[in-house]
């Protein structure tokens, strides 16, 4: 018998779909539910023995979560960004990105179901996701939700860990702090992420010293050690207060059976999720949201969780720009408003006109959320620079926002970006939709507005989450056509967000070339 090139192309396909299904924790019978067929179609086709019309094939795309079909080659993401239009309308904020990569990392430290509830499904989260899945972890996506199922195996396979995707993203050195209760000793890649210019990963490892690990760095890898007669003596100060760093001993304290203090912890909107998460486990910490976190332990932790992450206080800052920038008035649901009142209250010196309804709990049932609705008005230059401070101040993530902000309003501004090398230059790619930007030194830069015209242009995103936002949002403010090259960075720390907006009435094309 020949095989035609017809069989060979439904066979690729076959065996695609049945290694997307099985990354997604779903039997034949489950997918087969999914696409209202059965199980032995679903067994046809991925035997390569079913003839697949186009339709079915993006059916069996979205529920499986992956792209089957593409035109040309399966090449970078652009964004084509018809822009000068005004939005309207209402928009609910998302889930924390970081807080969901944190509470992924925390899921390793239970041995039970771990099921996280509206998590935002976004790129950062996809490459956590295989990197567990690499290492033994099951993972799924419930029918159609946005909720995440993990359970974790009877014992962890580091020798098998996607090295792509751990190097891909910056959250894999929050392995760290799950790992050594586990391990004697393991190996991880060097972390990823935006490129900010070089982030030190020395403060995780000095303060993880005190439960026993030590970590040398060689070709590519870091080198981890665990010496279980080594536990914390006396209170941990973090020589920098991270979110990351403060998360990574929180996972570290959380099975250390003694307890642990920690000072100079970050009280930053990620890391009360996770302690609330922790609390769920049966962890006790006191200190939530505060500087001192005092962490008591359990040593096994077994037991099936639900949670929710909150709302995520920088998407809704982008949403606060996204209006400002199109002077237009739109509404902006399960704003976690506690993480952006030093925000509002710069931009209502700055003459932002808003409203605001009484606040209610998310659905960790802790956090304050309001709606917000905006006000397009003339805005004026702030007397003082703008630079952050760690929370409760102005939001290192939220600074990008004001540079383009700034660039609408009256008079000179000054963005401080102290903590990142090279996040401010990318700000300057602002001059090519019209902005008037003049870089200083590598972290400030100078802005005045209002801008007089913003241009459509075609720009490469930059490689970094927030100034990419940025430039998009500047793009619906220029009338006539933009495009936006290579937009896999936005799409780490957003979900749907060309999507989101063109229900505002924004008009956003995602494209690949041909």
């Amino acid at each position: 018998m020949t095989t035609t090139t017809s069989d060979t192309y439904l066979t690729r396909i076959g065996t695609l779909i049945r290694d997307a299904r099985r990354h997604q924790g779903l039997t034949q019978s489950e997918l087969a539910d999914l696409l209202g067929t059965s199980q032995s179609a679903v067994a046809r086709i991925e035997q390569g023995k079913q003839n697949l019309s186009l339709e079915m094939l993006a059916r069996v795309g979205e529920k499986l979560d992956s792209e089957f079909v593409s035109l040309g080659h399966s090449g970078p993401q652009h964004l084509r960004i018809v822009g000068g239009r005004k939005l309207s309308g209402s928009i609910p904020v998302k889930t924390s990105k970081n807080a969901a990569v944190a509470l992924l990392c925390a899921s390793l430290l239970n041995k039970g179901r771990t099921t996280l509830r509206s998590l935002a499904r976004i790129e950062e989260v996809n490459r956590i996701i295989e990197v567990l899945t690499s290492i033994g972890v099951r993972v799924r996506w419930l029918p159609d939700s946005n909720d995440l199922e993990i359970v974790p195996p009877a014992r962890l396979d580091l020798a098998s860990i996607d090295v792509d995707a751990a190097r891909r993203t910056r959250t894999v050195i929050m392995f760290f702090g799950p790992l050594l209760h586990d391990l004697p000793d393991f190996q991880l890649p060097y972390a990823g992420g935006c490129d900010l210019g070089t982030r030190t990963i020395e403060p995780h490892l000095s303060a993880l010293k005190a439960f026993g690990l030590d970590v040398a760095a060689t070709h590519g890898f870091y080198e981890a050690r665990v010496d279980p007669a080594r536990a914390p003596e006396r209170a941990i100060v973090l020589t920098e207060r991270g979110d990351t760093v403060t998360e990574n001993v929180l996972m570290a304290a959380a099975r250390h059976p003694g307890t642990t203090v920690i000072r100079n912890a970050s009280p930053n909107y990620m890391v009360q999720d996770l302690c609330f998460f922790l609390q769920a486990l049966g962890v006790t910490i006191e200190g939530i949201g505060s500087t001192t976190l005092t962490v008591t332990g359990v040593e096994h932790i077994d037991v099936d969780i639900e949670y929710s992450p909150s709302e995520d206080p920088i998407e809704a800052m982008s949403l606060i720009a996204a209006a400002v920038v199109t002077e237009s008035t739109i509404t902006i649901e399960r704003v976690p408003i506690e993480f952006l009142e030093i925000e509002l209250a710069t931009l209502e010196e700055m003459g932002l006109h808003f409203d605001m309804t009484p606040e209610y709990r998310a659905q960790n049932g802790h956090t304050r959320l309001v709606d917000l609705t905006i006000h397009p008005g003339p805005l004026k230059a702030p007397v003082d620079k703008i630079a952050p401070m760690p929370f409760p101040g102005l939001n290192i993530d939220n600074l990008p926002f004001f540079a383009l902000i700034a660039a609408c309003a009256e008079g000179t501004t000054m963005i401080h970006d102290w903590v990142y090398e090279n996040r401010a230059i990318y700000l300057t790619e602002l001059t090519k939709i019209g902005g008037q930007v003049q870089l200083l030194d590598p972290h400030r830069v100078m802005i005045t507005g209002p801008t007089p015209k913003w241009r459509a242009a075609e720009v490469m995103c930059p490689p970094a989450l927030r100034p990419g936002v940025v430039i998009l949002l500047a793009m619906l403010a220029a009338p006539g056509t933009s495009v936006l090259r290579n937009v896999y960075v936005i799409n780490r720390g957003y979900e749907d967000l060309a999507e989101r907006l063109n229900a505002l009435g924004a008009t956003i094309e995602t494209f690949r070339d041909i």
